[in-house]
């Protein structure tokens, strides 16, 4: 394996960019505060490891050349943002119309967190496209792949854990300092608009 600390600088810089991750996650931490932050959290970095796994495997290779199969996965993963984020405008549209205060929660709301996190990223085909455009750029060629995939996509899997986390505690830092209903209505409102535009514009793109 070739320019590890590169590699790492550039995870991090593609880490940190806003994407479908960054917004369910966001999304969860000012519904349900910062467990429901880490719980989504959990669920992109499992989701993480299995594309992983399966770079390894070479099953991204199969999923990235069959234009079927990839097509299937994108728009499954498109279909899901967009519930969610309408999902999301709908409970915004109860509240106002019932009167009921934003900040209490049903008791079962934050358990499908993980859920929402590992799906919104194991059905990102762009995930495992990057994978295996990336990835290899930092193998010397005629080399074998199997472990300089593993440990780049371990690297690129704890990265993301630690910025997540990180990510986690500021919104909810400022979900805190945010103790108008109104404001958190509003940004529950934007972020829900955010998730939808992700998920048209995962179902509008092309694999390269």
């Amino acid at each position: 394996m070739e320019n590890f600390f590169l590699f790492v600088l550039m995870c991090i810089f593609l880490i940190i960019l806003p994407g479908p991750d960054t917004a369910v996650v966001t999304k969860n931490t000012l519904i349900n505060q910062r467990i429901g932050g880490l719980k989504t959290s959990l669920g992109i970095i499992c989701a993480l490891l299995c594309h992983t796994f399966a770079a390894v495997l070479g099953l991204s290779a199969i999923i990235v050349k069959s234009a079927l199969l990839f097509s299937i996965i994108k728009y499954a993963g498109a279909v899901y943002l967009i519930y969610l984020g309408a999902k999301i405008l709908w409970s915004l549209v109860k509240k106002d119309g019932t009167n009921i205060p934003v900040d209490i929660k049903r008791p079962n709301e934050n358990k499908s967190c993980f859920k929402q996190g590992f799906f919104t990223d194991l059905l990102n085909p762009k995930v495992a496209l990057f994978f295996l455009s990336f990835f290899p750029q930092f193998v010397e060629r005629g080399n074998d792949t199997f472990l300089p995939f593993l440990i780049m996509g371990l690297t690129f899997t704890v990265l993301s854990a630690l910025w997540l986390v990180i990510f986690v505690y500021f919104i909810n830092v400022v979900n805190d300092l945010m103790r108008k209903p109104r404001a958190k209505h509003v940004i529950e409102g934007i972020t829900g608009t955010i998730i939808i535009g992700f998920g048209i514009k995962l179902a509008l793109e092309k694999a390269d």
